[in-house]
């Protein structure tokens, strides 16, 4: 840790930050853009997957990426990844139809998952145990407040017209050079021990929580903007704010995590997230009032980054430098394969429904009971071993 610079240190903080937005810049976009292809079918779940699409390349791809970023080298896969991401990221200025929109969400994702690798196995590279996750605290929290500008941007320029927010992608390339003057790559003698066999068994269970993790998390962009948009006839820019406050709280809670890692687990943590996001959830099926959700999307928020946080650190405590960019692919999967499933999962139900809002009563109800599982299992558990 003593030989990384500041600046090095803070084009990390840089290159975590894109991979923040690289969904958030267009979330307000959405509903503009089914209104732009009206003519085409089902152009509504089109729409969301131009959200989610990149996350399936992503889900599919990451553990792939993994093994060639750790053969190829971090600082060259990020460079390459960066340029691209300004490439495809900002397609949306000059393509004309949703079949080639898809296709360069798809390209972009493959740069999201090499930037994500990459700036995940450098943190574990740079911190040991408690720097790191103070660190991750404060990385989680600047991504968080770019996903409050960016969001925010993309709500004003998509009151504009539903493409200037893929113009936002084009700082990618204003990044670029800070990260191939400053990013450095840190080599660790290694104890042979430690780097026999392969990625340990446990850790699969890491990966299976960060999954259910972004799997309901992900409501949040994908269904709330129609919900808010349409049912409450808000503007873009308006909703770009409700959504920036939840990503200012997620900072909150991201910065909150290394407080609770001094006093409780990982599973503990992750159980205190999984309770507040089912208390935000609930929240929303009752707002009646469009500035309600100034109240819920900051709890879900602050959720979202306790959790997020909280799983990135438990895999990286699983892991050592030799296996770190690999088991991050994997890592990375899980958390995409979450986002792209999210819609998937719940658009039917939605559909089903006649009212949106009872949707998100359901999600919280779902919750609470899966906590109350959790807590009963681990008393049942813990009253046996007594008895034994």
């Amino acid at each position: 840790m003593n030989n990384i610079s500041k600046l090095t240190i803070f084009t990390l903080l840089l290159l975590s930050m894109t991979t923040s937005m690289s969904n958030v810049a267009i979330v307000t976009m959405l509903p503009h853009l089914k209104d732009y292809f009206k003519d085409v079918n089902n152009i509504e779940f089109y729409s969301r997957l131009m959200l989610t699409l990149p996350s399936l390349v992503i889900a599919f791809l990451a553990p792939i990426l993994g093994h060639f970023i750790f053969r190829f080298g971090k600082k060259k896969s990020a460079v390459i990844a960066l340029f691209f991401f300004s490439f495809f990221g900002s397609s949306g200025l000059y393509l004309d139809s949703i079949d080639s929109l898809l296709i360069s969400r798809a390209f972009f994702g493959i740069c999201v998952a090499t930037l994500m690798i990459v700036s995940t196995s450098l943190v574990g590279d740079y911190f040991k145990e408690e720097d790191r996750h103070k660190f991750m605290g404060y990385q989680s929290a600047f991504m968080g407040v770019g996903g409050i500008f960016f969001v925010m941007g993309g709500g004003l320029l998509s009151d504009i017209s539903w493409r200037f927010p893929f113009a936002i992608y084009l700082i990618g390339l204003i990044l670029l050079p800070m990260v191939f003057f400053n990013l450095k790559e840190v080599k660790i003698e290694n104890n042979p021990q430690e780097t026999l066999g392969h990625i340990s068994s446990n850790i699969l269970f890491v990966y299976f929580l960060a999954f259910l993790f972004m799997l309901i998390f992900f409501i949040l962009p994908t269904q709330i903007p129609f919900l808010i948009i349409e049912k409450f006839k808000a503007s873009g820019s308006l909703t770009g704010t409700i959504i920036a406050t939840a990503f200012f709280c997620n900072a909150l809670g991201a910065i909150t995590f290394s407080k609770l890692k001094t006093k409780f687990n990982f599973p503990t943590i992750y159980l205190i997230g999984l309770f507040l996001m089912a208390i935000g959830f609930s929240l929303i099926g009752l707002v009646s009032n469009v500035h309600y959700f100034f109240i819920t999307s900051p709890i879900l928020g602050f959720a979202g980054g306790i959790m997020m946080t909280n799983v990135t650190a438990w895999m990286l405590s699983k892991t050592n430098h030799e296996k770190r960019v690999k088991s991050s692919g994997y890592f990375t999967s899980a958390i995409f394969l979450g986002q792209f499933l999210s819609p998937v999962v719940f658009h039917p139900i939605i559909n089903e429904m006649s009212d949106i809002q009872n949707f998100f009563s359901l999600i919280g109800v779902f919750l609470f009971i899966v906590i109350l599982i959790f807590i009963m299992s681990k008393i049942f558990i813990k009253s046996n071993n007594i008895n034994s």
